[in-house]
């Protein structure tokens, strides 16, 4: 086997691991986000979440893992879109954002 036929079979793994744990990651944020609006009395739109950002970053231990976000929608009345978001290390839920769009005059403070 030459080298360029290697360089290509391990590009052709890389790429079918990369896809495979995108799968198993996705139905962990999947969970999150659904968990969450149920959680809240929320619908989450369409069932699904879409990737927004994928990088490298470490974890706690100083392992170099993949930092994905995911955006999804929900909504409080049935007639609206709201955005949320849920970020995983590796596959590990890290961040989960369902901002509710509060009147102008209410003011929470946490």
């Amino acid at each position: 086997m030459s080298g360029v036929e290697i360089f290509a079979l391990v590009l052709l793994a890389s790429t079918v691991w990369l896809w495979l744990d995108s799968l198993k990651v996705r139905e962990v944020a999947v969970s999150a986000a659904r968990a969450a609006c149920t959680a809240d009395g929320l619908m989450l739109l369409d069932d699904t979440v879409a990737i927004a950002n994928l990088k490298l970053k470490r974890d706690d231990d100083g392992q170099v893992r993949l930092q994905r976000a995911y955006d999804f929608e929900y909504s409080d009345t049935g007639n609206n879109r709201l955005k949320g978001s849920v970020v995983l290390l590796g596959q590990r839920v890290t961040m989960l954002n369902v901002g509710l769009r509060l009147p102008p005059n209410v003011r929470t403070l946490h």
